[in-house]
């Protein structure tokens, strides 16, 4: 039987790209912090965040666009929101 083709979306694509692109930038900006205190204040507070961009690219990888990615990336949109107003870099 064959395999079950993914259904792909451009749109998902291109906010899933500045997502990478904005977690490798506050993640270099959250490395140039030199008081180490503060700079693991931001990491613990930022490694959620990550792991949800990780985890959507993952997941659309091998399902595609579906609820659950729909899901990682609404999830990843409020909680990049959260972060950038609580914290200031």
């Amino acid at each position: 039987m064959p395999k079950k083709r993914r259904k792909l979306s451009k749109e998902m694509e291109a906010d899933m790209t500045a997502a990478k692109r904005k977690i490798e930038l506050i993640s270099a900006l959250i490395n140039d912090i030199r008081d180490e205190e503060i700079q693991e204040e931001y990491m613990s507070a930022f490694i959620h965040i990550r792991s949800v961009v990780v985890n959507l690219v993952a997941k659309y990888t091998t399902d595609g666009f579906c609820r659950e990615t729909e899901s990682l990336l609404s999830s990843y949109q409020e909680l990049i929101k959260n972060f950038e107003e609580e914290y200031e870099l």
